[in-house]
């Protein structure tokens, strides 16, 4: 697979595995409100195809997208997978017949779970599986340690190669990796969501990559008028700011934004080549500070 640099590259600690810093979340390509198959199914697969074609090697989904839905585009756009590309699932949650997100955590729910992502991307072995903690957006503290030992027992098994954790504290992690090592975090965090500003330094120092989710505020979009400002100044998306900030933001950090467009995806990943002056991240920085 070419690697064309997007953002620079990032190593997954403990692996082989190298994935270019801008990468894609599957999360959009199902229907609204993440349910249902898209409108165009044609356009999810060609929007996974370019996304490949132009560098993109991490793409971040779960099989309770739809649910099964973007998996199963995922295997219609890019089955046989490249060699060099990684998938990285998550478990921990399942859908209601109401469309409703229900927690799924126990033993038996995370076996299914890690085998409804292999049967439905067309995986003999998971490169990554996050553990999904938590609430919608913020860690809920308490031990985490059956689920890990469950996502550990399967990786034993060869049905995972690593695994992840997501929407879990300082305490939670540092529990996780108690248990097995932990090669990626993945949690709420953006411009104006800076709770997390400690935990990607202490990440940074283990080498260990930080994915941001929601950079935009997700189910709550942000609403800033300096990022909106700071966008228009240099001509650009508040997306296509708000991504590029976070490329600055750490060494660690790797973005995962979504899209089911094709004009979108190529306005995310031009944002990897957006490069802030000193002055604007300053601005961007004190956002933070004010929440």
């Amino acid at each position: 697979m070419a690697m064309k640099n997007l953002g620079g590259s990032y190593t997954f600690p403990g692996t082989t595995m190298t994935v270019n810093r801008m990468g894609y979340g599957a999360m959009q390509l199902a229907g609204p409100g993440v349910w249902g198959p898209p409108k165009d199914v044609d356009q999810a697969v060609a929007v996974l195809r370019e996304a490949v074609e132009s560098g993109v090697n991490h793409i971040d989904t779960s099989d309770f997208y739809g649910p099964h839905v973007t998996n199963q585009i995922i295997r219609q756009a890019l089955h046989p997978y490249e060699d060099g590309l990684v998938i990285v699932t998550k478990v921990g949650a399942r859908r209601g017949d109401d469309k409703s997100w229900i927690h799924a955590r126990g033993r038996q729910e995370l076996i299914d779970a890690v085998h409804d992502n292999l049967r439905n991307l067309g995986l003999d072995a998971l490169d990554i599986v996050n553990l999904r903690m938590g609430g919608m957006s913020d860690p809920v503290e308490g031990t985490i340690a059956p689920q890990m030992e469950t996502l550990a027992e399967l990786q034993q098994q060869g049905l995972i190669k690593h695994i992840g954790v997501s929407t879990m504290s300082a305490t939670q992690i540092k529990e996780a990796q108690e248990i097995a090592p932990v090669v990626c975090v993945q949690n709420f965090y953006n411009v104006a969501q800076r709770g997390d500003d400690a935990l990607v330094e202490d990440l940074a120092k283990q080498g260990i990559p930080y994915v941001p989710y929601f950079p935009l505020g997700g189910f709550t979009p942000l609403q800033s008028g300096v990022l909106d400002e700071v966008a228009k100044d240099l001509s650009k998306t508040p997306m296509q700011v708000a991504l590029a900030w976070l490329l600055h933001r750490s060494p660690n950090v790797l973005l995962i934004p979504g899209t089911g467009s094709l004009g979108h995806l190529r306005e995310n990943l031009s944002a990897a080549e957006l490069v802030l002056p000193v002055e604007v991240i300053a601005k961007l920085d004190a956002v933070g500070k004010k929440q």
